[in-house]
């Protein structure tokens, strides 16, 4: 009896110690006791003596590193590292690093935090070795609501939810809501995710589905991502929320001069037509195109226009965009343009009394208004896939807040 308890107590201690191994845990000195070894950008941080910083004005990395004790050799290695993996004169003021040492003082493991979610792990015995490292980013999913006393922004922060959402939520309906005429009473109910690197919320993921109360009417907005013919947000009947405008092409101060045919020219004193609208907005300000499309036109326009980027949208639309202070880069024509994409700087060049753009649309050739512009829908969810897309919807209605 004495001979088989004992070979049970043998097999137990050894399936506990191949149940740590397995794990990563280890025992401190009693069988009794296993514990988790902790683990930060792959080190085992519980077997090293770890001394924390934040990178200072004017320090180097370089520099760093030799405060800490690195071997010059290992310092000198630094110009060797593909800048494609981490541009050591990228490093940053206020940036978190880490220093890792084993009890014998030395000098292991560099980390670099470039975020909260991402570090550069500098690998210092014998040779110099640096790899990138990505935390663990758990999504959760959630739901929120919101009414409009001041600002949405305040609305999310009062029910306890992320600000951020704010932000999301006016990428979502930036083509259908003007959320500087939010009115108090105004309602947003959202589906999304909430994304955590140990436990810290780090941002906001996906948004699901979103239900807007605004101006009398229910706007809802619907992720839909099939192939690069169908992504993005639409609306209950499939109808995308994307339009093929923006609702203007840049962040603008006040609009100066609406469009008329009959205007009194600032500099010219003469009156004659002013097809366009001009909006006020700070040198530099940048430009977006209005919508996908091909530059047609780049250079100093004479009759005053100055430096101009002109863009065909398709077979009836044309824009231009006035007055330009610099071009964006890679604008050149022929070049395909995004939507939102950079194509020029506020400016004051040619017949200008100060920084502002003239912007222009053209319908089948001729000007028209571009505050009282109708933006066409891109192409709706197809057929093949409504389906699909209801079900989807259905699913996602049962998950936003009532």
């Amino acid at each position: 009896m004495r001979n088989t308890l004992h070979i049970l107590l043998s097999l137990s201690i050894a399936l506990v110690s191949l149940s740590a191994c397995g794990n990563h845990s280890r025992t401190d000195g009693n069988e009794d006791t296993i514990r988790e070894i902790r683990y930060e950008y792959g080190i085992p941080v519980d077997s090293f003596r770890i001394v924390s910083g934040v990178v200072q004005s004017g320090e180097t990395l370089g520099g760093i590193l030799n405060r800490l004790g690195a071997e010059r050799s290992i310092v000198n290695q630094l110009s060797t590292i593909d800048k494609k993996v981490f541009d050591v004169r990228q490093i940053q003021q206020g940036k978190s690093y880490m220093a890792f040492y084993r009890a014998d003082t030395l000098f292991e493991y560099f980390i670099y935090e470039q975020s909260r979610t991402q570090a550069i792990v500098f690998h210092l015995t014998d040779s110099l070795h640096v790899e990138k490292q990505q935390k663990e980013i758990v999504a959760q999913r959630k739901t929120a609501s919101a009414t409009i006393k001041s600002s949405l922004w305040n609305a999310f922060v009062e029910q306890g939810a992320s600000p951020q959402l704010a932000l999301e939520l006016s990428e979502v309906y930036q083509w259908t809501v003007d959320f500087f005429g939010l009115q108090r009473g105004d309602k947003f109910d959202v589906v999304y995710d909430e994304l955590f690197v140990d436990g810290k919320s780090v941002g906001i993921g996906d948004i699901y589905a979103a239900r807007c109360q605004h101006a009398g009417a229910t706007l809802y907005a619907y992720q839909f991502n099939r192939d690069n013919h169908c992504r993005g947000y639409f609306d209950e009947h499939g109808v995308s929320l994307r339009k093929a405008f923006l609702k203007a092409p840049l962040n603008y101060k006040r609009i100066s001069s609406t469009f008329t045919y009959a205007r009194k020219h600032p500099i010219y004193k003469t009156v004659r037509p002013h097809t366009g609208v001009d909006y006020a907005a700070p040198m530099g300000t940048p430009v977006v195109a209005l919508g996908d499309g091909t530059v047609i036109e780049k250079g100093y326009k004479g009759g005053g226009g100055g430096n101009t980027v002109k863009i065909r949208h398709n077979s009836t639309y044309t824009t231009a965009y006035l007055h330009l202070s610099k071009y964006g880069k890679g604008i050149e024509v022929g070049k395909h343009v995004d939507q939102g994409q950079v194509i020029g700087y506020v400016g004051s060049t040619g017949a200008s009394t100060g920084p502002h753009l003239d912007f222009r649309v053209w319908k089948n050739g001729t000007p028209v208004n571009p505050l009282t512009l109708e933006s066409p829908s891109v192409d709706p969810v197809p057929q093949r896939l409504k389906a699909e897309f209801d079900s989807i919807v259905n699913a996602y209605n049962k998950e936003l807040p009532n």
